[in-house]
């Protein structure tokens, strides 16, 4: 055992390795020592889904999406977070706990360091975001020392995600200031709708889950209100894709306002218990293509007409032709059903598929399903009815 590794230290990755979670750890500048005690005990492949230590800026800024105003913050800790979070999501076998570990800092190296020793750990979850600072007094640690402080935070902060009681002691000085925040939500929507999560699927039990993959058919729709014609042209599509169609409601849309937290839940309501439900906050279908990757979207062609029409990519047909692009390098495919549109319907046959998509944008036959009620003539009808 290395003089860092002591049996403190030992006991509480052994705890990590039996608990639920998993993990993937970013570390940049401090913290790499929480990496190897973690993969130097038995059981790591049960806790590290992957550790990555962005250590220069072009590294750092591909990792988190962008280059951030300071690489030693707060914000780049949460950042780190947010991007270790929705890696582990990716990786992850469907349904399995996780939480993205960032840590970035500033410690004791071979030059003098005219600014503060210090660093931030974030903890980023479903459910709940932690944050940590410490600013570490000069008084002559050596880097071993601080480096050892550091990476002990970072396994107190995966503790503490996985729920549990034991924690190292960071052997920090009077001097030393130390902080900690925490924002929780009390479930998978809110959480959503504060974005720090990019989808809640409500599966038929009515279990909520958050970022969880989604396989099959996706129809998507605002289902205000659910009628008729969904459910056909849902029974319609697993047929025909031989494979489960969740609904999909977006919270946010290029036409509208986005869904209050109430609306949202007030349309999961009349939904629940019928088929899975999946909603996110992608407007556009490239941006729902990155979340589901491989499913088939099961749309009408009213919407197929907004997909390939170059008004909706500010007027930019390279926009229009790159969204496409996405979609397919995704693994995802469209499948159009006839819409009544202006009093005629509609189907895909009317519509001009850019050259080379043909394969991936097929149609549902009229002979296989029409209904020409939509959502906007029910809420018509109902206001209508309303007033008599």
């Amino acid at each position: 055992m290395s003089r860092c590794m002591t049996q403190e230290i030992l006991k509480l990755v052994e705890g990590l390795h039996t608990s639920a979670l998993m993990t993937v750890l970013a570390v940049t500048g401090a913290g790499s020592r929480a990496i190897t005690w973690l993969l130097g005990v038995p059981g790591a492949s049960r806790t590290v889904l992957e550790a990555l230590a962005p250590y220069s800026e072009q590294s750092l800024a591909e990792f988190i999406g962008g280059k951030p105003d300071q690489s030693v913050s707060a914000q780049t800790a949460l950042a780190m977070a947010r991007a270790a979070y929705r890696r582990a999501v990716q990786i992850r076998d469907d349904g399995v706990p996780v939480v993205g570990i960032g840590c970035t800092a500033a410690i004791t190296t071979d030059r003098p360091r005219r600014g503060v020793h210090q660093c931030y750990v974030a903890a980023w979850s479903s459910r709940n975001v932690t944050a940590y600072s410490l600013e570490l007094t000069k008084d002559g640690r050596d880097r071993l020392t601080e480096e050892t402080i550091v990476s002990k935070l970072v396994l107190n902060a995966l503790a503490e995600s996985t729920g549990l009681d034991t924690t190292v002691v960071l052997d920090l000085g009077v001097r030393d200031k130390f902080e900690r925040s925490q924002t929780r939500y009390d479930d998978a929507i809110e959480a959503l709708t504060a974005r720090h999560v990019e989808s809640v699927t409500i599966k038929l039990d009515r279990e909520m889950v958050a970022d969880a993959r989604v396989s099959g058919g996706i129809l998507a729709g605002s289902f205000n209100p659910l009628h008729k014609g969904h459910e056909k042209l849902a029974i319609v599509a697993s047929e025909i894709l031989r494979s489960d169609v969740t609904f999909e409601l977006s919270v946010s849309n290029v036409d509208k306002p986005d869904l209050e937290e109430q609306e949202i839940r007030r349309r999961v309501a009349y939904l629940v218990g019928i088929r899975p439900i999946v909603i996110t906050r992608a407007k556009v279908f490239h941006e729902k293509a990155r979340l589901f990757p491989g499913c088939t979207f099961v749309i009408g062609s009213d919407t197929a007409t907004r997909l390939i029409d170059k008004r909706y990519y500010c007027g930019n047909e390279a926009g229009m032709l790159g969204s496409l692009v996405e979609i397919r390098e995704q693994g995802c495919h469209v499948l159009v059903a006839g819409r009544t549109v202006a009093g005629r319907f509609q189907t895909l046959d009317d519509l001009a598929i850019p050259s080379g998509f043909e394969d991936m944008i097929t149609s549902i036959p009229e002979s296989s399903f029409r209904h020409d009620i939509s959502s906007t003539q029910l809420r018509r009808e109902s206001e209508e009815a309303r007033r008599v």
